[in-house]
Order: structure tokens, then C-alpha cells, then sequence
């Protein structure tokens, strides 16, 4: 199996023991939290290569949060983007504790004022960006899901939908201005 396939096959493992773990199988939530240890392991491991010792906390900081907020989960979006958004969230307060916000460049400044909202609002943003989504046809709506959701390259994302790279590329400029357009006209 290649890079892809197992990358797919880890996220629907992940994303079905967490959903019967919602629905009450203890085994099944456990073994999620397990599987998942490792994955954020290997995630954060590669974007704090200058603070190894910092890995550990990290992941139990972002297993608490996931477990926290495992309600706000909506399993028709990909489960791997949910917990990589929490871990990043978590990486940011990691690096303001440790620089102090005025050591902070000012655009993660902004960022961070955008990653203070509440969880209700990230809950009610991804709600709201499925439902846009929703309204794109799918050669512009699997591109974007796949490159900008998924964090997939044009290659990848290609393989996937059976698009080609070029299409792709047409296929997510062309649903970011549909989207953008939606957004206006709903203001």
C-alpha cells in the first residue's frame, strides 16, 4: 500500500473508533485515544524538532482537548484536519508561553486572535463552510476538500478524484472565488 493508502486507511480507522466511541463503546474510544497518541507523536515531532522535550506535553495537552470537545466532531468532515487544527491550536499556546506574545511575529498575532474564539464558533464555521460546500459542484468542491481541508498535494489530490493536476489547480481557484462569492452575497 502506498503513502496515500495508508494515510487513508489510518484515517478511517481513527474516524470509525472515534465514532463508536461517541456512540458508547468504551473499547473502541480507548483504542482511538491510543492510535491517536502516536499519530499527534508523529505530527508534532515534525514541527518541534528544536523542542523535543516538548513533544510529550503537547500530545497529552491535545488528547485532553480532543477528548474535551469530542462533541463538536462532525464525522462527515475528515477527522485527521479536526485534530490537526486542535494540535496546531495547542502548538501556538506552547510558543506563546514560551516567547511570550511580544516575541510572536505580527501575522500569528492576528492568527491568534482568530484562534481565541470560542469552540462553538469553530463548530458553527465548519458547519457553515460544509454547507458552501455543499453548493459547489465537484470538480471545484473535492479539490478544495482534498489540497485546503485535507492538506493533500495537487498530485495526490489528483489520484484521488482521477482529475488531472491541471484540473485541480482550475478546480480550486475557481471554488475559492465561488466560495468567496457566496460569502459575500450571504453578508
Amino acid at each position: 500500500m502506498d503513502k496515500e493508502g495508508r494515510a487513508s486507511a489510518a484515517e478511517n480507522r481513527l474516524r470509525d473508533l472515534l465514532v463508536r466511541g461517541l456512540a458508547g463503546e468504551v473499547p473502541a474510544y480507548h483504542a482511538f485515544l491510543k492510535e491517536l497518541s502516536a499519530h499527534l507523536r508523529a505530527f508534532l515531532r515534525g514541527r518541534l524538532a528544536r523542542l523535543p522535550d516538548e513533544v510529550e506535553d503537547l500530545v497529552q495537552e491535545t488528547l485532553l482537548a480532543v477528548h474535551n470537545q469530542r462533541h463538536t466532531y462532525d464525522a462527515a468532515q475528515p477527522l485527521t484536519a479536526w485534530v490537526h487544527a486542535i494540535a496546531r491550536y495547542k502548538l501556538v499556546d506552547l510558543l506563546r508561553r514560551r516567547a511570550g506574545r511580544s516575541a510572536l511575529h505580527d501575522p500569528l498575532d492576528d492568527e491568534l486572535d482568530v484562534l481565541a474564539s470560542s469552540d462553538n464558533d469553530a463548530a458553527d464555521a465548519r458547519r457553515d463552510l460544509a454547507r458552501l460546500l455543499e453548493r459547489l459542484p465537484d470538480r471545484q468542491r473535492l479539490p478544495i476538500v482534498h489540497m485546503k481541508l485535507e492538506g493533500l498535494s495537487v498530485v495526490e489530490t489528483a489520484r484521488r478524484t482521477g482529475m488531472s493536476e491541471s484540473a485541480v489547480k482550475v478546480g480550486v481557484h475557481r471554488g475559492l472565488k465561488a466560495l468567496a462569492a457566496m460569502i459575500r452575497r450571504e453578508r
